[in-house]
């Protein structure tokens, strides 16, 4: 059982990725596909006139700016278009794939943060028309008829609050939740670089295995968007997850080379 999830990054090519895929389903292994989308989600922003925002957090975590039309648009590009990109894609390779977010069957809920703290010109500002929400439930009970009756999940990262809005969650979280609720044996994390770099710009600099209980000396190393896949990795491992790699989707055989440990492995 395996949990693979694809950055939604710039110059991220998903066909090696779905072919390896198809490959591992073929075979024997189960998978489910989780997916982000800012790339997508960005160029839908632009062509609208709608340019997409982003914040940090007090602590350094960047994050995106979803006011309610933002996530209108990331519905539109990220489970309308590249969803069923990936589910085509898929059905080409001979994988009975079922595109959803966590707004279908109940998959994924959470509570909607409705006060968000960020930081703006040095001083730090209250957020309160966020549509982003904390991971509360995963529907394992879903995902689990679906893999028995050989479907393969293709999951984009939208949850459903408790008063029924949509919202906006980060996929590296949602595939941690997932991994943890349906008990797999790795967790992937896919992205646009080859893993934690000690040095951003120098790709030989990667970071090949980090313990679960040093994970917290990393957390300066780590830059962006790695913030949120180091603490996935954290959620994920503290679950139960027995390895967690992140990996760079960039390579042929993106799942295959992660799990012969080409990444940054992080275990218990």
């Amino acid at each position: 059982m395996l949990v693979v999830k694809l950055g939604g990054a710039a110059g991220i090519d998903f066909q090696p990725l779905v072919a390896d895929v198809a490959s591992l389903i073929h075979s024997g292994e189960k998978v489910v596909l989780v997916h982000g989308g800012s790339a997508a989600a960005d160029e839908l922003s632009h062509k609208l006139g709608y340019p997409p925002q982003h914040f940090f957090s007090p602590s350094g975590v960047k994050s995106r700016y979803t006011d309610k039309k933002t996530l209108e648009i990331m519905l539109m590009a990220c489970a309308g278009q590249l969803n069923k990109l990936l589910v085509a894609a898929l059905q080409a390779q001979g994988v009975n794939a079922v595109g959803l977010t966590g707004l279908d069957g109940q998959l994924i809920t959470a509570k909607r943060k409705k006060a968000v703290r960020a930081q703006k010109d040095g001083r730090v500002i209250v957020i309160r028309d966020d549509y982003s929400g904390q991971i509360e439930h995963i529907n394992s009970g879903l995902i689990q008829l679906l893999l028995q009756a050989d479907y393969v999940p293709v999951i984009s990262s939208f949850a459903l609050s408790e008063e029924g809005e949509a919202l906006n969650v980060d996929a590296d979280r949602v595939a941690a939740q997932v991994a943890v609720a349906i008990k797999a044996d790795a967790l992937v994390l896919l992205t646009n670089v080859p893993g934690l770099l000690q040095n951003p710009a120098d790709h030989s600099t990667l970071i090949d295995r980090i313990a679960e209980s040093a994970l917290a000396s990393y957390e300066d190393v780590a830059q962006g968007k790695m913030k949120k896949k180091l603490l996935a990795a954290k959620e994920a491992v503290a679950g139960g997850i027995s390895q967690v790699i992140i990996a760079d989707a960039r390579k042929k055989l993106p799942v295959s080379q992660a799990l012969a440990q080409e990444g940054t492995v992080i275990t218990p």
